[in-house]
């Protein structure tokens, strides 16, 4: 089984944090290989002194459902004070970081550019920088394996809190190799370490790790989730619903104007690598299209190791603006959700599907960037990718 940073911190490297005082930036994920909240370990651990937890979107324990802010208070398991980055601030203010005297990170991320979680710990950083404090990641591995990149890098005219810096769409790093990079290529100014994983093989899938899923946030139930995300999730910057509200976000989309065995027929002929498109009707229980039947496809993967979601997803999207172009709209903000162009972090993504170019002309063109990522990468890199 692999062995998380948290599972090694307090066996291996408890001196990082020996006779300290604590801060936790964590949620409902940030657990060890037995499931035990690395919060409520760290408030039991003598030695060292846990005295506050920070919350990213969703909330500490992740009550809290997307795009909605978040409040600060109490912990109800251990009574500690919450201060939330996804409310008033996005970023710890130095009166949340005063007596505080090493900052940890455990959360566990989907390998995606667009999932907050990695720009809460970027900002921590600057603001941990900012103030003389020690940030120490607890690794984990990325879902997603660290051997594929894919999608457009990001251009920083439409950089957000769903893409704060240049990289690809799905990046092949752990949290900890990206807070390293983000150290290195961002000019972040903190007293960096990485507490690493111990047995993870970059190449394999989440279930050769051993490890339990914790669903991160609401709509990241499995690991199957976060294989389709990375594409699927395009899905929320238009009038389809990418799943919320159903048992299988993001792997199933659909609207009450699609007609779903045509969209699964037309998405077949494609032959993508490891894609099986089923069609499906379903009926969400909130978000976009709250109480209605909708009609649309879920995404099976076959084959992980030649599955590639950010084209999968885009084709998706690209059939249903094809088939159905009176019906189909992009979506602006509104509710939380953000809009194509963000997650896309470009708008020449949106532009290029309006004038009908195709998916595999588009990711011809990103390869050159993604080429230059990974030298980029490299220097940062703590696991072996042979």
């Amino acid at each position: 089984m692999t062995l998380l940073g948290t599972d090694r911190l307090l066996e291996e490297a408890f001196p990082l944090i020996a006779g300290r005082r604590l801060g936790l930036i964590t949620n409902h994920s940030g657990t060890d290989s037995r499931l035990r909240a690395t919060a409520d370990r760290l408030y039991q651990q003598a030695g060292a002194e846990l005295v506050a937890l920070f919350g990213p979107e969703h909330g500490i324990r992740g009550d809290a459902a997307d795009g909605e802010k978040v409040g600060g208070g109490r912990d109800s398991r251990t009574g500690l004070p919450v201060h939330s980055l996804y409310g008033q601030t996005r970023q710890p203010t130095p009166e949340m970081l005063e007596g505080i005297e090493v900052m940890l990170f455990d959360i566990q991320d989907v390998g995606t550019r667009f999932y907050t979680y990695l720009y809460t710990m970027s900002l921590a950083m600057e603001a941990c920088a900012g103030q003389g404090i020690p940030l120490v990641v607890l690794d984990r591995p990325n879902p997603l394996g660290g051997m594929v990149l894919e999608g457009n890098m990001l251009d920083p005219a439409f950089a957000s809190f769903v893409g704060k810096y240049p990289i690809p769409v799905r990046y092949g790093m752990s949290v900890g190799e990206l807070a390293r990079f983000f150290k290195g290529e961002y000019g972040i100014d903190v007293e960096l370490e990485v507490v690493e994983l111990r047995g993870w093989q970059v190449a394999k899938g989440w279930v050769q790790t051993g490890l339990p899923w914790v669903p991160p946030s609401p709509n990241m139930p499995a690991v199957d989730t976060a294989e389709v995300y990375p594409g699927m999730c395009f899905f929320e910057g238009t009038n389809v619903s990418e799943g919320r509200g159903t048992s299988k976000p993001f792997e199933q989309v659909g609207a009450p104007y699609i007609v779903g065995h045509q969209l699964a027929d037309a998405l077949n002929a494609l032959e993508l690598p490891g894609a099986c498109f089923r069609p499906l009707f379903f009926q969400p229980t909130a978000a976009k299209y709250a109480g209605q039947v909708c009609q649309g496809v879920q995404l099976h993967v076959l084959d992980r190791q030649v599955f590639r979601p950010v084209r999968a997803g885009l084709e998706a999207v690209a059939m249903v603006r094809k088939l159905w172009p009176e019906a189909f709209a992009w979506r602006v903000p509104q509710g939380g959700i953000h809009n194509f162009d963000l997650l896309a972090g470009t708008d020449q993504l949106r532009l290029a599907l309006d004038q009908g170019q195709g998916v595999a002309e588009l990711e011809a063109g990103w390869e050159a960037g993604l080429r230059t990522f990974r030298r980029q990468c490299e220097p940062y890199l703590l696991y072996a990718r042979d």
